[in-house]
């Protein structure tokens, strides 16, 4: 048994330097940092929270060398932001499948000191699900819950599966307990947008909304599952919604054919791969049913 527990440390321990050699140390000032993995030749994804501000930022590369790097972009929805960091070299390790993770599956997250070199914490995928809302309204997909304490300078580490190959960024952002790895689809993804335009589209209806109790009677005959629904209270003059023909006191009960009950269920419509889609909506209007198309707009830091 000692045999074995020895082997299993040699080769986490092998792990952890390997992986090291693609992950970085962060700081924006004089104390703390957070990590970075190197997602490409001269790029570096880290964790947004953890990025205490947009310019002066250092990175320690794995040989100790402190460097500059150049934000491109922040995507708070998934937690990840992009660096430009022309001394980091490409990545040593590959890519794995974190939908094929399960729970019980062991994983080793990897981070980087700007002092004392790599850093490591050990768990277990706790929940593995194809796709997961975030309290910020976006979509983790697979979402993939770890069991693992992280220290500070581990946040935006490298999650690597047992043989060898990178899951995703961990961050301790969307869950309550453990941790969370930002998928290396997402990480692809999100890297792409914000080289491209230099931040993530958000989808906008330009509207307020508030949830309203529908009557039983009206509930049944619009076969509408929930007993609320959402009121129009503002209609931005020029938006989506304005352009849509909607107006104040008209109530939404559903967008796409999925119910909608109160304000929040409407933020999966306004991800970025929405922009510029039309959206059927299901309204009641002075008692009488109404269907609207709107075409989603594009405006960051919008609620709805």
């Amino acid at each position: 048994m000692s045999e074995q527990l020895m082997e299993l440390s040699n080769s986490l321990a092998k792990l952890t330097e390997t992986t090291a050699k693609s992950v970085v140390a962060i700081h924006t000032g004089t104390r703390g940092s957070s990590s970075g993995v190197v997602w490409s030749e001269g790029l570096i994804l880290t964790a947004e929270h953890a990025l205490r501000r947009d310019e002066e930022i250092h990175v320690t590369l794995p040989n100790g060398r402190v460097v500059s790097a150049s934000l491109v972009g922040r995507d708070p929805s998934t937690d990840l932001a992009v660096l430009k960091c022309a001394e980091a070299g490409a990545p040593s390790f590959k890519v794995g499948s974190p939908e094929s993770a399960k729970p019980g599956n062991l994983v080793l997250v990897v981070g980087q000191t700007r002092v004392s070199g790599p850093v490591a914490a050990f768990g277990v995928v706790s929940l593995a699900a194809a796709e997961r809302r975030t309290w910020m309204g976006s979509s983790l997909a697979p979402y993939l819950r770890l069991d693992v304490g992280l220290q500070p300078t581990a946040v935006g580490g490298a999650v690597i599966d047992a043989s060898g190959a990178l899951l995703g960024i961990a961050t301790p952002r969307f869950a309550r307990f453990g941790v969370v790895a930002v998928a290396a689809k997402t990480m692809d993804r999100v890297s792409e947008t914000l080289l491209k335009k230099g931040r993530i589209p958000r989808g906008y209806l330009g509207v307020a909304l508030q949830p309203v109790r529908l009557p039983e009677q009206l509930r049944e005959s619009l076969k509408h599952p929930e007993k609320t629904a959402a009121m129009i209270l503002e209609v931005e003059a020029g938006g989506p919604a304005h352009k849509a023909g909607i107006v104040i006191g008209d109530i939404l009960v559903s967008l796409e054919g999925e119910p909608v009950a109160r304000p929040e269920n409407i933020q999966r419509f306004l991800q970025s791969e929405n922009v510029g889609k039309t959206l059927k909506a299901r309204l009641v209007r002075g008692g009488a049913v109404q269907e609207a198309a709107i075409l989603v707009g594009d405006r960051t830091n919008e609620e709805a």
